[in-house]
């Protein structure tokens, strides 16, 4: 009797674990939808971080300076004026290569449109004029090329000349805002950045994407108008964009401009005078002036009938769009899990792996991957994607430590001035390279030494090694510059200084 009322006992309530276990699939699979809705939500929750943080009108300047000025009007002119080149003007591939270091002069002048910002206001307002001055120069410098037909290589290198110094000065006048952000929150010095680069990257995907449609739909001298629409919308962005209206001229009232001018200059004489300043600054030249540029013979090669795999216009952009999408997924990489270690430690291993990327190059040329099987398309995709990430990662420390370089005061002028080195190193790689390729006869239609070149390229990339003991081994809370870089009579009081907090 006793088994049987134990029999019924456990026969009762065995049911009774099944709802348990349907109850418990039910909370998983919504567990799992969660999951996915909070990563999905993720970026919007960071980006009204930033918002409240920061300001929303500073959000929305960032995103059309990087996202559409610099990462897809950017990406749309490599591209574009490579086919204008190659195939209207019919330049060879090392005179390119100095044309495009020439683009990099209005980069080189960015301490001057630093100054005019910082120290020369327009009515009262710092910035919203240069936006407005910027983006009218770079319509009108785009629409010129379309308009005027075939142009003589010296006025067609004028204008786009003209584009370039739109977006240096468009960029300059948004990169004060972000130095003095982050002076003054520095916890989301790397969360600004980071902003930066994925505003971009994203600009990038997109103009990729669409750079080989255009040229192939347009022509290459057509493709140049779409340049225009980006600094159209830097104009509105000077228009409508918040500012104070402010009396002052740099730092104290009722001063001068020359007066604020000398205050300017001196105190950029005397930061860069810290070791802790122009060691990584030296450095940060030194990355670039050795990594040599050889992109032009690369693609002169890829997009030859003959000697190379002859990529259409349409899969050159391709390329360079998952290029970008990498390098997307390299400043998540930084922002995830790099961010909180020392620059040093960032710069050394991306400067290892950059050169490592590079051997990738020398075997395509040398066309290695056909022997292992790897067709064309697949191996240079992937060499791309590894490359722009690493690119990435090795980029945003340098940017984040520039930011961290600046005297409060002349936080404008003076990161103007360290990527006006910057850019110096990026000329002397772009000229140098163009010197190589001469060099070593590398032409629209002779390839044969161009894997010496990349070879070359690489060697230097491991060289900058030597000279990463200038970075210094602090993380992006570390005080790096002294307080008192400013003459001590400035006022200190907040009603005296008057910063661009946008």
């Amino acid at each position: 009797m006793e088994t049987l009322e134990t029999e019924k006992l456990f026969s009762v309530e065995k049911p009774l674990l099944k709802p348990i276990s349907d109850h418990s699939s039910v909370d998983m699979s919504r567990h799992g939808r969660n999951t996915i809705v909070s990563v999905l939500l993720q970026p919007f929750q960071w980006l009204r971080m930033l918002s409240s943080r920061l300001n929303t009108s500073f959000v929305v300047g960032v995103v059309l300076v990087y996202g559409l000025n610099q990462g897809f009007s950017g990406s749309i002119f490599k591209v574009v004026t490579d086919y204008y080149w190659k195939d209207v003007q019919q330049v060879q591939p090392s005179v390119v290569q100095l044309y495009m270091g020439l683009y990099y002069i209005p980069w080189v002048m960015r301490p001057i449109w630093g100054l005019f910002t910082d120290v020369f206001p327009i009515k009262g307002y710092k910035r919203k004029p240069y936006f407005v001055v910027a983006g009218v120069l770079g319509v009108v410098s785009a629409m010129a090329v379309v308009v005027l037909g075939t142009l003589p290589a010296v006025l067609a290198l004028s204008c786009l000349l003209g584009v370039s110094a739109a977006m240096a000065i468009a960029e300059v006048v948004i990169d004060a805002c972000i130095a003095t952000n982050s002076i003054n929150i520095r916890s989301l010095a790397p969360d600004i950045q980071s902003l930066c680069m994925v505003c971009s990257s994203a600009g990038a995907l997109v103009g990729y994407a669409t750079s080989g449609v255009f040229v192939h739909r347009l022509g290459p001298q057509g493709a140049l108008g779409v340049l225009a629409l980006p600094p159209a919308t830097i104009i509105i962005l000077g228009i409508f964009i918040y500012e104070k209206r402010s009396s002052t001229v740099l730092i104290q009232k009722n001063k001068k401009d020359t007066d604020g001018l000398g205050v300017a200059v001196k105190g950029m004489y005397k930061t860069i005078k810290y070791p802790q300043v122009w060691k990584p600054s030296l450095y940060m030249f030194i990355s670039l002036a050795l990594n040599i540029s050889t992109h032009e013979g690369y693609f002169y090669w890829y997009t030859d009938p003959k000697a190379g795999p002859a990529f259409s216009q349409e899969f050159v952009g391709i390329i360079y769009a998952i290029g970008a999408l990498a390098s997307m997924f390299g400043v998540l990489i930084y922002q995830k899990k790099l961010k909180g270690y020392s620059f040093r430690n960032i710069l050394f291993f991306a400067q290892l792996l950059y050169g490592l990327s590079g051997m990738l190059d020398l075997v395509f040329i040398k066309r290695w991957n056909i022997v292992l099987g790897i067709p064309d398309s697949f191996f240079v995709i992937t060499e791309e994607s590894f490359s722009r990430m690493i690119s990435k990662i090795r980029w945003i420390p340098m940017i984040v430590l520039s930011t961290r370089l600046c005297p409060l005061g002349i936080e404008g002028t003076f990161f103007a001035f360290l990527m006006c080195i910057d850019s110096f190193g990026q000329l002397a790689s772009k000229w140098s390279g163009g010197f190589v390729l001469h060099a070593f006869g590398v032409t629209r239609h002779e390839f044969g030494n161009l894997w010496l070149v990349i070879l070359l390229r690489n060697v230097l990339r491991f060289t900058t090694l030597c000279f990463i003991f200038l970075v210094p081994d602090s993380d992006h809370l570390d005080d790096l510059v002294p307080s008192d870089v400013l003459p001590k009579n400035q006022p200190e009081d907040d009603d005296d200084i008057k910063f661009l907090l946008l």
